[in-house]
């Protein structure tokens, strides 16, 4: 009921108007644990998910999970009032494995072809998405995917990107 929201149905569902360009927001209030329950079902459901950074990383590395996981999923925080954008892999660098040559560097790779693609760099965007797609399609992938596939080649990340750039 604050800022006038009126409360809506059986749920903690309530409706308000954007004060600015008056369109209808909806709110869904609920705990948790029935929310990863919803965002993994009805993932449509949702645009925008306002949380605690603990929580947001549960629901991040869920949500992640259902394409293949952190390893593989980009990141943006995009202004869309100014137009500033920064690209970034989502969940860190894997410090503890750094210099290693073992993450997978999908979550980065991607993150750049969503910069090309915001930049309307659409060429570059698709031949850096294809040449991902390609490697994953062949099972040449990173121990995180090489987990999941039968018969899959384990490159390191060195070689991953090797793979990729072959594919270009």
């Amino acid at each position: 009921e604050e800022f006038g929201a009126v409360y809506h149905g059986t749920e903690k569902i309530y409706k308000l108007k954007n004060p600015h360009s008056g369109e209808e927001i909806i709110l869904k209030d609920c705990i948790c644990d029935a929310f990863l329950q919803n965002i993994l079902l009805k993932p449509q459901d949702y645009d925008v998910i306002a949380t605690l950074n603990l929580n947001g990383d549960y629901v991040s590395d869920a949500l992640a999970a259902c394409v293949g996981g952190i390893g593989i999923s980009p990141g943006a925080n995009i202004n869309y009032r100014d137009g500033k954008a920064i690209f970034e892999a989502t969940h860190g660098t894997a410090p503890d494995i750094a210099g290693k040559d073992k993450v997978n560097p999908c979550s980065l790779v991607l993150s750049g072809e969503m910069m090309l693609r915001y930049m309307v760099w659409t060429e570059a965007a698709d031949l850096v998405i294809n040449a991902v797609d390609a490697a994953i399609r062949k099972k040449t992938v990173t121990a995180d995917f090489a987990y999941m596939m039968e018969d899959a080649i384990w490159l390191s990340c060195s070689e991953f990107a090797d793979a990729v750039v072959a594919n270009m």
